[in-house]
């Protein structure tokens, strides 16, 4: 899959500290300039479906578990790689010092109505939403976002890099 971004935390020297892996999916559905997204009351900011992908999960069925818990969707289909956003973050538990993320991105088809959501507990004391909403409105909230609050962290730097990619190379104008 090719490579999208790498981001770096300016606070961390990846070749020393110890680190671990995590690997996530992220869903890119689309609906001519809309998109489907989850908003987060907490962080006032809007993030691409997806999650962690469990030991031994293939990539396909864990972005299908996790669209299917966070938004509801339904008829998952047409799923075909975008690319693979890597980051290194600092790590605030006592085990690591650094988490090394990947997040794997696909596009995919789903039917415009969603059905039940099965959020985790911390997603929905998070106020965790799915939303289809314009992506360039997204975009413009993410962006008042990061110049204004205090909670941001690298989670949307990472959604609104993903957001204008997905503008440039799959919105027509």
């Amino acid at each position: 899959m090719r490579e999208l971004h790498l981001s770096i935390h300016p606070n961390i020297d990846i070749e020393s500290g110890s680190k671990f892996i995590r690997h996530a999916t992220r869903g890119i559905t689309l609906r001519g300039e809309d998109i489907l997204l989850l908003y987060t009351e907490r962080y006032h900011d809007y993030s691409l479906p997806g999650g962690g992908i469990d030991d031994g999960e293939d990539h396909i069925k864990a972005l299908k578990r996790e669209l299917r818990e966070e938004t509801g969707a339904k008829n998952i289909t047409n799923i075909k790689a975008f690319g693979v956003y890597e980051e290194y973050r600092p790590w605030y538990m006592p085990d690591f010092d650094i988490m090394h993320m990947l997040s794997y991105c696909y596009t995919c088809n789903i039917d415009k109505e969603l059905g039940d959501t099965q959020l985790e507990h911390y997603e929905v004391a998070n106020g965790m939403k799915p939303v289809w909403i314009n992506i360039h409105t997204a975009i413009a909230h993410n962006e008042k976002t990061i110049s204004e609050s205090s909670k941001k962290g690298m989670s949307i730097n990472r959604e609104t890099f993903l957001l204008k990619l997905i503008v440039k190379e799959l919105i027509t104008p």
